[in-house]
């Protein structure tokens, strides 16, 4: 055993230092890996953004279809899925996208114009030539400063798909060819994204018509590895993570859905500037959680006071107004108190995965570290029990209410 307990040891001292002072190979290993499989992390993701409408078809196809087709069910409910998803989508870019182009071109051809009502509100503000010719310099130098920052930051975050801009401009030739590479470079990414997406279609069909033989396929894989007590425990989390992540990411994107077409019919009933970009900006962000409104809200309300600085004033009350609907009314009622997490909580792990993974991190952060608060939470119940000291549980919970705790 004393062998046993060292040679384990040695063979993780040395996995260890293989880690630490290979890390930058095996990151770059875990690149090139991560490129391979993407078709199929994009296959997992879709299959499993229309299980749930799979599940439906299939139920509703199983119950209204003759006995002598019924086997044809199962494929016709993923073809079903698929369709549906694709046509969701097509319907989306079709309605939203020339509006929003058209919304981007007003404002666009509108900047002369509010350059020329600005100079006027100057020149009638401070009141004489002296004090506008001040301010238009104060502008220039600003404007001039604002240039050379985004000029830097082209540069830097643009250079790997346009060349260097400098030798653009001096070295000719030189300078057009390292544009054209910037640019091949950026189609074979576009067409690789093609191709995975493409791949990941694929791929989502057969995982949609083969979830259930893979479910049980895992369920045989994890009763042969473990006694039937760690199995049940092992199947009963994964049962709860599915629960979490479904249940919360279908509910927020529904939620999201329905707060975009509230903004937009609140914006034209108001008669907003810009009333579908606008919805799509607070819609497309409140998918993420806590800090999704300020997000939206923002640029939402610049693009709006750049037409009218009152009715932009009044767009800040309509979206307090209408975050406090969807945070008491229609969240509660479409997400219920899936998470169990409180505030705080949520705000740790926004900061915290959102700092790692950026945008995605801070949309599935919040079921992934609910899913983590209960397993700590069962392993704190089972070792309180283990050591007799149940009644500091429900002393905690006595003093805590769950329902209070996850309202602070």
């Amino acid at each position: 055993m004393l062998m046993l307990s060292l040679f384990c040891a040695i063979s993780l001292s040395i996995v260890v230092f293989f880690v630490v002072y290979r890390f930058q190979g095996i990151g770059d290993q875990l690149h090139v890996l991560g490129n391979i499989l993407a078709p199929f992390v994009y296959g997992s993701v879709i299959a499993y953004l229309l299980r749930p409408m799979c599940n439906f078809y299939e139920q509703t196809l199983g119950s209204t279809l003759p006995k002598k087709v019924k086997k044809a069910a199962p494929a016709l409910a993923v073809a079903l899925s698929l369709l549906s998803g694709i046509l969701i989508v097509y319907m989306l870019i079709i309605m939203i996208a020339p509006q929003l182009y058209e919304s981007f071109m007003t404002l666009w051809n509108s900047i002369p114009e509010k350059i020329n009502v600005f100079v006027r509100w100057a020149t009638e503000r401070f009141g004489n030539e002296k004090n506008v010719t001040q301010l238009l310099e104060l502008l220039n130098t600003n404007s001039e400063t604002i240039y050379n920052q985004l000029e830097t930051w082209g540069q830097d975050v643009l250079s790997p798909y346009l060349g260097d801009l400098n030798s653009l401009l001096t070295g000719g030739i030189n300078g057009l060819g390292s544009l054209v590479t910037g640019v091949g470079n950026s189609l074979v990414k576009l067409f690789q994204f093609l191709y995975n997406l493409l791949i990941g279609l694929i791929v989502a069909c057969y995982l949609l018509s083969s979830r259930k033989k893979f479910a049980r396929q895992g369920v045989l894989v994890v009763r042969s590895l473990l006694k039937p007590r760690w199995a049940d425990i092992l199947l009963g989390e994964i049962a709860f993570v599915d629960r979490m992540f479904g249940g919360f990411i279908d509910g927020k994107i529904l939620d999201s859905a329905i707060i975009g077409v509230l903004c937009y019919i609140g914006c034209s009933i108001f008669r907003f500037p810009n009333a579908l970009l606008v919805s799509t900006f607070v819609g497309v962000t409140n998918v993420i959680p806590f800090f999704g409104p300020i997000i939206g809200a923002v640029p939402s309300t610049f693009l709006i006071m750049i037409e009218n600085p009152v009715k932009g004033l009044w767009f800040i009350v309509f979206v307090l107004a209408l975050q406090q609907l969807d945070g008491n009314v229609i969240g509660p009622k479409i997400l219920g108190d899936r998470t169990g997490l409180s505030s705080f909580w949520v705000l740790f792990a926004i900061v915290l995965c959102g700092g790692l993974w950026g945008v995605p991190g801070m949309i599935v952060c919040v079921p992934m570290f609910a899913v983590l608060y209960d397993i700590v939470k069962k392993l704190v119940r089972r070792g309180l029990s283990k050591k007799g000291q149940s009644e500091l549980w429900d002393q905690y919970h006595t003093d805590y209410p769950e329902n209070a705790d996850q309202k602070k």
